[in-house]
C-alpha cells in the first residue's frame, strides 16, 4: 500500500532529476532511482562527480523500518607498492575564479581509491527493485549525447585546465581545439561504452579485471600511487548513521570518518540549547546569532571536535555546553547531491564528489579519478602521510529529519566546507521560522570561513550594519556556488532544488 501520492526528486542537474523521474514512473524504488542519478550525475555533471571519486548514502528503508548509511568515499592508495614513490605526480594547478584565484593539487599522486562506482553496483544489489541494465539506460544515453547547461559550462570553463590535462580529456572537452560551452553538445562516448559493458560484467573490470590491471600499470609507469591491490581491495561499509536530537525531531546523517555530520550535529544542538528564537529570519539577531554560532562550532572544530563521542561527552557536559550558549547569545568544490522520496516512504539522499579531479583518466572508459589526495582540508596531517587502505573523512553530509518515525525531510549540500552551515541554516528556517522550503534554500546565507563573514545579498543593511563592528565581512554581490547547493525533499509534499547549482525538481503523481 502507499503511503504517499507522488514521489518526489531534487537534483542540480535537470537531467538527473529526470532520470530518476523516469525509473520510478517505470516501477522503480527511491534507490532505483538515486542509483539511476548518479549515474547519469556522472555524465552530465562532470566537473562535480564522477565513478572515479566518492560518496555517501544515507537511506531510509520503509519495508526495513530502518535508517541505512552506505559509505562508498575513497581509501588512501599504496597497497602493495614494490617500492615507495618518493616523489608522486603531484601538482598545483591554479583555477582563476570570479575575483580570486585557487590552486588545487592534481595529477596521478593525487588519486584516492575511487569508490562510487562501487558504491552505486552495492546500493542497487542491496536496495533496488529493478533491473541493472535498465537503472543505467538514461547514463548510457546522456554519456552518449547531451547540450551543456549553462551552469555546467561554468563549472568546466572554471576547471579547464583541469579537464584538458591529458589528452583524453581534451577529447572530450576540447575536440579540435575549440572548448565546450554553453549549448555545446558533450559526448563522452567511452563512458557510454564502459556503461553497456556494465550492465553485463558488474564492474569486476573496474577493480579486478583489465581496467584495474591497466591502471595500476599506468599509476607505476607515471609515479603514481594507487594500485591493483587497491582496488581490489576497496569495500563499500555500511554502518549506523549518527543522530542528534534537535528540537522534538532526531536528525540523522554521517557517521565518522566524515566530519561534517557531527559539525552539523553539533550546530543544532546547540541551537537547541538556546532555545527557540524570538526573532524574525534576516533580522539583526538572526544574524548575530548565526555568526555566532558558526564562529563558536569553527573554534570546537578547531580544537579536534569531529565525531559522535565528542558531541556526547560535549553535551554531557553542563560547563562547556552552557559556556558555548552563552557565547552564541551574547554576539545575538567539486560536490553535488541528490534527494529522493518514492511513495511506498522510502528515502535516500546521496552526496558525491570528484573533487577537482585529478585530470587522469581510467584507461578507455571516459572516466576521470578523483583528486582527492591532494584536498587540503581532508588531509589536516599532511599529504600523503596517512598509510594505505585508510577511509579517507569528508565534509560530505546526507542527512534526513525524522519525527515519530517519519522522515520529514531528506536534505543534502555540496559545498565543501559550507556544507555544514548551508544545510544547518536551511533546517534551522524550515523548523524554527516555518518557512516553506524552497524559500529556505533560495534565502541568502552566512558563512564563518575561520577569518571573515562572507554574506550573500539580500539581508536588510540595517540586519548587517552590526556585524561590522564584531568581524570583518565580505558582501558578495549575488548568490554564488561558494555557499553551497542544498536539495532537499518533504517526502508525498515538496521538493526544494538550490538555484546556485542550478538544480530542478521533478514530481511524479502515482
Amino acid at each position: 500500500m502507499n503511503k504517499y501520492t507522488k514521489s518526489i526528486v531534487a537534483s542540480g542537474h535537470p537531467l538527473v532529476s529526470e532520470a530518476a523521474a523516469s525509473v520510478l514512473k517505470e516501477g522503480g524504488n527511491a534507490f532505483d532511482a538515486v542509483v539511476a542519478a548518479g549515474f547519469v550525475s556522472s555524465a552530465v555533471e562532470p566537473a562535480l562527480n564522477s565513478l572515479g571519486g566518492g560518496g555517501l548514502l544515507l537511506g531510509h528503508s520503509a519495508a526495513k523500518g530502518q535508517n541505512l548509511f552506505f559509505d562508498f568515499f575513497v581509501d588512501t592508495p599504496g597497497l602493495g607498492l614494490k617500492q615507495a614513490v618518493p616523489e608522486p605526480h603531484f601538482f598545483p594547478v591554479t583555477v582563476q575564479f570570479s575575483g580570486s584565484a585557487q590552486d588545487f593539487n592534481v595529477g596521478l599522486g593525487s588519486v584516492a581509491v575511487p569508490g562510487t562506482l562501487k558504491g552505486l553496483l552495492h546500493i542497487h544489489k542491496r536496495l533496488g527493485f529493478m533491473d541493472l541494465g535498465e537503472v543505467l539506460a538514461p547514463a548510457i544515453q546522456f554519456a552518449k549525447s547531451h547540450l551543456l547547461n549553462k551552469q555546467q559550462a561554468y563549472f568546466l570553463k572554471l576547471l579547464a585546465p583541469i579537464m584538458t590535462l591529458l589528452p583524453e580529456g581534451q577529447l572530450i572537452y576540447e575536440p579540435g581545439g575549440s572548448y565546450r560551452k554553453e549549448g555545446d553538445l558533450l559526448h563522452n562516448n567511452d563512458l557510454s561504452i564502459f556503461l553497456n559493458e556494465l550492465a553485463e560484467e558488474g564492474g569486476e573490470s573496474f577493480y579486478r579485471g583489465e581496467i584495474a590491471k591497466k591502471i595500476s600499470a599506468e599509476m607505476e609507469d607515471q609515479a603514481g600511487l594507487l594500485t591493483r591491490e587497491d582496488l581490489a581491495a576497496y569495500q563499500v561499509q555500511e554502518r549506523p548513521p549518527m543522530s542528534a536530537t534537535f528540537r522534538d525531531y532526531q536528525f540523522f546523517t554521517a557517521p565518522e570518518p566524515s566530519m561534517g555530520g557531527a559539525l552539523i550535529a553539533l550546530s543544532l544542538s546547540l541551537q537547541s540549547l538556546a532555545g527557540i528564537p524570538e526573532y524574525d529570519f534576516g533580522s539583526r539577531e538572526y544574524l548575530l546569532h548565526t555568526n555566532a554560532l558558526m564562529q563558536e562550532v569553527e573554534k570546537l572544530r578547531k580544537s579536534g571536535f569531529s565525531t559522535a563521542a565528542d558531541l556526547n561527552a560535549f553535551l554531557g557536559n553542563p560547563e562547556p555546553g552552557s559556556k558555548a550558549t552563552a557565547n552564541i547569545r551574547r554576539f545575538s568544490r567539486g560536490t553535488t547531491h541528490i534527494s529522493i522520496a518514492d511513495t511506498k516512504g522510502n528515502c535516500a539522499a546521496m552526496t558525491c564528489s570528484n573533487g577537482e579531479g585529478a585530470g587522469y583518466f581510467a584507461p578507455g572508459t571516459g572516466i576521470m579519478l578523483n583528486n582527492m589526495m591532494g584536498e587540503d582540508d581532508l588531509h589536516p596531517e599532511g599529504f600523503h602521510s596517512s598509510p594505505p587502505g585508510q577511509r579517507v573523512g569528508s565534509m560530505m553530509s546526507p542527512s534526513l529529519l525524522m519525527k515519530n518515525d517519519t522522515v520529514e525531510l531528506v536534505i543534502g549540500s555540496g559545498g565543501s566546507k559550507r556544507i555544514r552551515t548551508a544545510i544547518s541554516q536551511v533546517l534551522c528556517q524550515v523548523i524554527d521560522f516555518k518557512r516553506p522550503l524552497q524559500d529556505a534554500v533560495d534565502a541568502p546565507r552566512l558563512h564563518w570561513d575561520g577569518e571573515m563573514l562572507q554574506i550573500e545579498p539580500g539581508f536588510p543593511a540595517e540586519s548587517v550594519a552590526p556585524l561590522k563592528n564584531l568581524v570583518d565581512v565580505n558582501e558578495w554581490k549575488a548568490k554564488g556556488v561558494y555557499f553551497g547547493g542544498v536539495h532537499a525533499v518533504i517526502p508525498g509534499k515538496e521538493g526544494a532544488a538550490d538555484e546556485r547549482r542550478g538544480g530542478k525538481v521533478l514530481e511524479v503523481i502515482s
